[in-house]
This record gives structure tokens, C-alpha cells and sequence, in this order.
């Protein structure tokens, strides 16, 4: 169950496999070069990963989804930090599942359980949240799914919506 994907800036392809607690890492041309992670809860591990991102410095994030936290690994899928716990405040993640790395290395988070997004700093450091429980406007039923286009548009994929994607114009 291959969940997540991304590239770093030597081109390489990371996916996150939900089922086997794991990321794996291929050359461009599809080449098998590495795999880190294991099921469990200690740094590291993961229950179930699910988005995952890399930022310019080609660490890697990794929405821990059943942890509830964010795990950063350098390039080659050492540990580094973990942010994130399981709860509804800033900060905190009810099953985060997407995630987004703007140019300058802000992340965003798709909080799929508690239905927002959450930006931090590349260090994890909380920066704002925007989103409610809804199908109004500026609402979500589960986002999973987030990018920012080259104007500055946030789009999300809202998985319990009706699948298509909305556009919020938040700066």
C-alpha cells in the first residue's frame, strides 16, 4: 500500500508504504537504494505512514499517521526529530495524513482527524492553523491531500467532501 510520494533534488523517489511501516527509496530510474522504518511507536518507526514530503535541504517528513506526529529523517532515512502528539490543540494531530513544503521549507499538514491545516517551520515549530469540521467554505471532512501552486494558492484534496479539491487563498 504505497500511500505517499516525493522527490529530492538529486531526483530519487521516496514513498511511504502504509502497510509495511515503512519508506522506501529508488534512484530516477526506478533502482531500489534503500528502506528505513519498522512498525512500533519509538522514534523511527512508524504506525502506518501515510503523507510524505522533502524539503530543500532533501530531509524528509513523514506523516506518522496512527502516531500522530511528524518524523524528519535526512536523506538517507536517518532519524532526526519527531513533532506532533495525538490531541486537537496547535500542534497536535488527530491521524495527519498529507503534507506540503512550501519554498521556504514552512510545512503543511492535512490534520485529516480534526479537519485543518496546520503550517510549521521546518524545525516543527507551530506556526497557524485554518479549516473547521464543515462542507462550507473553509471547511473539511478529512483532508488528505496539499499543495501550493505558484501563486500562492492552497489546494486541498477534502477526502470526505465529494473528492474534488478546493482552493483556499491563504498567505
Amino acid at each position: 500500500s504505497p500511500f505517499g510520494i516525493a522527490i529530492n533534488s538529486k531526483g530519487n523517489i521516496v514513498v511511504s508504504e502504509y502497510d509495511n511501516h515503512r519508506i522506501q527509496i529508488f534512484d530516477s530510474e526506478r533502482n531500489f537504494i534503500s528502506t528505513f522504518g519498522s512498525k512500533g511507536n519509538n522514534n523511527g518507526q512508524f504506525s502506518n505512514p501515510w503523507g510524505i514530503c522533502v524539503d530543500n535541504n532533501d530531509r524528509i517528513y513523514v506523516c506518522d499517521y496512527n502516531n500522530h506526529r511528524i518524523q524528519i529523517f535526512d536523506s538517507e532515512g536517518k532519524f532526526i526529530s519527531t513533532f506532533g502528539s495525538q490531541g486537537s490543540g496547535n500542534g497536535q494531530f488527530n491521524s495527519p495524513n498529507g503534507a506540503y513544503i512550501d519554498k521556504n521549507d514552512n510545512i503543511y499538514v492535512c490534520d485529516s482527524g480534526n479537519h485543518r491545516i496546520q503550517i510549521f517551520d521546518s524545525d516543527g515549530k507551530f506556526i497557524s492553523t485554518f479549516g473547521s469540521n464543515g462542507y462550507g467554505n473553509g471547511q473539511f471532512n478529512s483532508p488528505r491531500g496539499i499543495t501550493v501552486n505558484s501563486i500562492g494558492n492552497i489546494i486541498v484534496c477534502d477526502g470526505g467532501y465529494d473528492g474534488n479539491a478546493k482552493k483556499y487563498n491563504y498567505r
